[in-house]
């Protein structure tokens, strides 16, 4: 009859190891069984194939039971750890550092600590993942752009101060937490194991049975208010203490009234209990009714007694069969998670791909390598934002991810190794350049220094980058020397600017004077006079350069003088070209003078050319058979090659006179 009360607990409790060897025990089941024992130890082979089905069918709904029973002896444990399932478990690797920190510095405020354990435990996991690999990320640049051998990388990060600092506080109370929960674990077992050994004594029959209820009634609130022990003793202290709580009913002479009484209580309350399951079969939260259903499963074994062996089969094999049918549904989610996780895994598999074919892309410029790396880090942010993946594959997938980005950094890297060298030379070269400056930013020369000046500025633009690290400095450096001489070239200006308002009104002034000048008829003397007004006008200076115009009003005059002058077209030309050129040189116009140089050389090659061409023809005529009488064709030629040769003529004298004046 012993062995047939230990199946029925393992049916109630979902749990074998009933201690069944206590002398105490036997003594009182023989007190009660008499002759009855040698009927029940005799079992037919009916009963045995009936036996040997149930535990088929309790094999069947063990793992169901199981993970309820773990899971309470885990919160009985730990009354605070109930409470984390009030708090939902976000995907976490889908936060970015600065969330994660958010969150958990809003974990740690709750008093009760080992409610927000898991979710902490899973913030540090991410947090931890995202910085290592920024920090990998930081050396690898570090690396690639350090210029001493011997300068270590150093990085610090104001967000992983505040993740420690927070986290500390976390540490900091879960472990005052475990140290005051061991305490009272250890003194809550010996407080329980100390009621059931009382609880075996009740089994006397000499004891008054008024005292005896009295007593187990006691021992029943005691073992309430018992309080929380060590999870790995739970089921065992838990089974002792029903199996002698169903001893106490079935084999003491108790009364039956009363006994019966509370059977049928206990009935009704499970019978809620399976009223109540079977309407969390059909809930559609499935988490929310397994915890609810642990909830019950408590209550079934920890507040409500025994039932009469006649329903106490019948009535947890209900329970366990809705028990399995719950915990089966919550498997199908599971199932329906590791889905979504495997979709995920699929969508960061081909985000590392994106990565890897951006690590074998060969770009050539500065501007393209930054399109490289936002497209990467655009897929950084989508990998951590795929949510999770299969545990048994994270590690790997995690370590292919770092491996892609590693390399994608490698391979960016030796891009940078290569220009290097060209930023070293272009470092170089600037420096040269602000030597320059700074040697010519107190010149006063300023006619012959701004166009140095203005070239300096230009080849400035032409080089190309230098190592970050000096181009702000060399750029002040070069600025400050040229801003310094373009400030002293300004107020050069302005000082002058005042005398050459002067000479626009002398100017102004003088051209009614020429305009109203008469030629005398005498050539030597009108020419002479001519020279003369030339020489007054050059003597009143330049004018603004806004009032320039006037000069082409001067010229228009002198055009006309010369005009009524018989002067040969020779001598005109050169004397117009001589005023031109005189107030080309006072303006100090440089480039004006180099462009007019190079208009009159490209001149002379074109005259050349037509006198050529043109002495060719002659040579086809005058070999002829008329050759002795030219024709008017040939006389016509012979006019325009003389035309040709005063034109060049003229145009070698001015580009005599223009290299006689760059000699000066």
């Amino acid at each position: 009859m012993l062995e047939e009360k230990n199946d029925n607990l393992q049916e109630a409790d979902g749990k074998l190891g009933i201690d069944t060897t206590d002398s105490i025990q036997e003594n009182a089941i023989e007190e009660t069984l008499g002759t009855e024992q040698a009927t029940e130890n005799s079992v037919s082979e009916t009963e045995a194939e009936a036996a040997a089905e149930e535990i088929t069918t309790e094999d069947d709904h063990q793992d169901a039971l199981d993970a309820i029973t773990n899971s309470n002896a885990e919160e009985s444990e730990d009354e605070t750890l109930k409470e984390r399932h009030d708090i939902p478990m976000q995907d976490y690797d889908t936060f970015s550092l600065d969330a994660l920190v958010d969150e958990l510095k809003k974990l740690i405020q709750t008093d009760k600590v080992m409610s927000v354990k898991d979710h902490i435990e899973e913030i540090k996991k991410s947090f931890l993942l995202q910085y290592n690999h920024l920090i990998e990320e930081k050396k690898e640049e570090f690396n690639a752009s350090k210029q001493d051998p011997n300068e270590e990388f150093e990085y610090h990060s104001p967000l992983k101060s505040k993740f420690d600092e927070y986290y500390n506080v976390f540490r900091e109370k879960r472990n005052a937490h475990f140290k005051h929960l061991q305490t009272n674990l250890k003194a809550n077992l010996e407080n329980r194991l100390a009621i059931v050994e009382e609880l075996k004594e009740l089994i006397n029959p000499q004891e008054n049975i008024k005292d005896t209820l009295k007593h187990f009634n006691e021992l029943r609130e005691r073992w309430k208010n018992a309080g929380a022990i060590p999870k790995d003793k739970y089921n065992h202290v838990w089974n002792n203490y029903h199996f002698h709580v169903e001893n106490f009913y079935d084999y003491l002479h108790l009364d039956r009234e009363a006994r019966d009484l509370d059977f049928k209580y206990n009935l009704e309350q499970k019978q809620k209990i399976i009223t109540r399951v079977e309407e969390l079969a059909n809930e559609t939260d499935i988490n929310k009714a397994f915890r609810e259903l642990q909830d019950l499963h408590r209550i079934w074994k920890e507040d409500i007694g025994p039932v009469s062996k006649e329903h106490r089969d019948v009535i947890w094999n209900k329970f366990s069969e809705l028990t399995k049918k719950i915990h089966d549904k919550r498997e199908v989610l599971f199932e329906s998670q590791r889905a979504n996780e495997l979709q995920n895994l699929e969508v960061k598999k081909e985000i590392i791909g994106k990565i890897e074919v951006l690590g074998t892309e060969k770009v050539n410029s500065h501007s393209q390598w930054l399109v490289q790396i936002q497209k990467v880090e655009a897929l950084r942010n989508d990998f951590f934002a795929a949510g999770k993946v299969p545990s048994d594959v994270n590690e790997e997938t995690w370590a292919a991810f770092k491996t892609a980005v590693r390399n994608f950094n490698a391979f960016k890297n030796s891009f940078y190794k290569d220009i290097k060298k060209d930023q070293n030379d272009n470092l170089n070269k600037k420096m040269a350049l602000v030597a320059k400056a700074k040697e010519l930013q107190e010149s006063t020369d300023f006619g012959s220094t701004t166009p140095i000046m203005k070239q300096i500025q230009e080849e400035w633009k032409q080089i190309g980058h230098v190592p970050k690290k000096y181009s702000d400095k060399i750029w002040k450096e070069f600025k400050d020397a040229c801003n310094h001489y373009f400030d002293k070239l300004k107020e050069h200006k302005s000082e002058e600017n005042q005398d050459e308002v002067v000479a626009f009104d002398n100017k102004k002034a003088y051209l009614d004077i020429l305009r109203a000048y008469q030629l005398t008829g005498d050539h030597k003397t009108d020419l002479d006079a001519i020279k003369q007004h030339i020489e007054i006008w050059k003597g009143y200076g330049k004018v603004p350069f806004s009032r320039r115009h006037i000069e082409g009003k001067f010229n228009k005059i002198l055009d006309a003088l010369f005009e009524k002058l018989s002067l040969s077209k020779k001598e005109s030309e050169m004397m117009r070209f001589s005023n031109r050129i005189d107030s080309l040189s006072d303006s100090n116009d440089t480039r004006k003078l180099d462009n007019e140089k190079i208009f009159i050389m490209r001149k002379i090659e074109e005259v050349q050319n037509e006198i050529f061409q043109l002495e060719n023809n002659i040579q086809f005529f005058t070999n002829t058979k008329n050759a002795k009488k030219e024709n008017s064709i040939v006389l016509e030629v012979r006019k325009n090659i003389a035309i040709h040769k005063e034109s060049l003529d003229v145009w070698k004298d001015k580009l005599k006179q223009l290299r006689n004046l760059n000699q000066e």
